[in-house]
């Protein structure tokens, strides 16, 4: 779907912004090293925690996948999911960073962003992965390139919310195909 979008422009129906303080810029580009396509969605401004969802998109359970690629970044390189998000300060994250070598889970509520769970994981940086999270009730896992590494049980967000892509600080990332679905039935792709 988002290789009909304007390349520099966010994907049609999307919306954008930041947790905190910072400046994102989410646009999709072309990449020739993409599988099959010819588009990705690139954030390359800095900010807090830079988000891009479809808030079209509202489930409250099922899961949440994205192929990204950690590009560069000093201080971070993550790209994360988020789901049951009702706007750009209550939602919950979890990414995979190369610099820390980990994935994570948070909840974030009133602008400020709470730590559930880290493990370490390899995140290779200029490589492309993928991240998946399943949430049903408060059951939460999520897995990075098919291997799960989170398995918990949190009550902090609940509810129908959007679902979308996530980074942090000075991050350059690339996403690519993005999907989600609820009830393990009802499946949306979107391919940059």
């Amino acid at each position: 779907m988002f290789n009909q979008d304007r390349q520099g422009t966010l994907p049609a129906g999307w919306v954008a912004g930041v947790t905190g303080n910072g400046t994102p810029k989410w646009t999709v580009e072309a990449d020739p090293s993409v599988q099959d396509g010819t588009n990705v969605l690139k954030q390359s401004g800095s900010g807090d925690f830079p988000w891009c969802v479809n808030p079209a998109a509202s489930i409250a359970d099922g899961f949440v996948e994205a192929r990204f690629k950690p590009m560069s970044g000093r201080e971070d390189q993550a790209g994360g999911v988020v789901w049951r998000w009702k706007d750009g300060n209550n939602y919950y994250v979890a990414r995979a960073n190369a610099l820390e070598n980990n994935v994570s889970l948070y909840y974030t509520a009133a602008g400020r962003r709470h730590t559930i769970q880290y493990k370490d994981a390899p995140v290779e940086a200029k490589v492309w992965h993928t991240l998946r999270v399943e949430f049903v009730g408060n059951h939460i896992q999520v897995a990075l390139d098919g291997k799960r590494y989170i398995d918990v049980a949190d009550d902090h967000i609940s509810g129908a919310g959007a679902v979308g892509v996530w980074t942090k600080a000075d991050s350059v990332t690339l996403f690519d195909t993005f999907s989600y679905g609820s009830g393990g039935t009802n499946q949306h792709r979107e391919k940059m």
